[in-house]
């Protein structure tokens, strides 16, 4: 299976899959490209695919903007892998938001039996630029980075999500609504090294 590249650009389809949209997202222009931009409040995307398939190993890259919301919706699950009728198997990217305008990056992957949270409150980032973060999975370990650069990795056992969707903006059930923008979600059936990774150095100084 060959990477997947989602540019989220569109409130009608992404990469040919149909989408779902919650609330009134809108596709903005940015110095990233376009992207789709979410209010925390209600909007929010379900796309009827699942990238990652039945991928043994996987790299989940996504390039975004978090907004400040604090202390209103200060945790966020922005990316949801999971087939709606398994609640046992699936894969997210959170942001956590602090009260001095920082994030941190929060990953879970479940799969059955077995679930491992990586929680990186050590490593805090600005709100209100571009950032890329990835997520990768090999042999039972689970590893993310933000902007290239390795924050945590934890032990974990995967089992494949069948079918299923991928939300972006919000939780697949609809709660914890992320704030900010979105510009890529790929998926790569193997793990990437930094140096291989889509973007990197996506951290800007601006909130364009």
């Amino acid at each position: 299976m060959a990477s997947r590249t989602w540019n989220i650009n569109s409130l009608d389809s992404i990469a040919g899959n149909p989408v779902i949209k919650l609330g009134e997202p809108a596709v903005i222009r940015t110095k990233q490209g376009q992207a789709v931009q979410f209010d925390g409040i209600n909007d929010g995307l379900i796309v009827k695919a699942n990238p990652i398939g039945d991928a043994l190993s996987f790299t989940i890259e996504v390039v975004f903007r978090p907004d400040s919301s604090f202390p209103k919706n200060k945790e966020q699950r922005f990316i949801h892998f999971q087939n709606p009728d398994n609640e046992n198997r699936r894969v997210l990217i959170e942001t956590r938001l602090t009260q001095d305008n920082k994030w941190f990056l929060d990953t879970f992957i479940m799969s059955e039996q077995s679930s491992r949270t990586l929680y990186a409150k050590q490593h805090l980032h600005p709100i209100g630029r571009w950032y890329h973060a990835a997520l990768v999975y090999e042999n039972n370990t689970m590893k993310h980075y933000v902007n290239g650069l390795e924050e945590m990795s934890g032990e974990v056992d995967y089992l494949p999500i069948e079918g299923g969707n991928t939300s972006i903006g919000v939780r697949m059930n609809q709660v914890y609504w992320f704030k900010g923008a979105i510009q890529m979600l790929k998926v790569t059936p193997r793990a990437l090294s930094p140096a291989e990774f889509t973007f990197q150095n996506t951290e800007k100084n601006d909130e364009s």
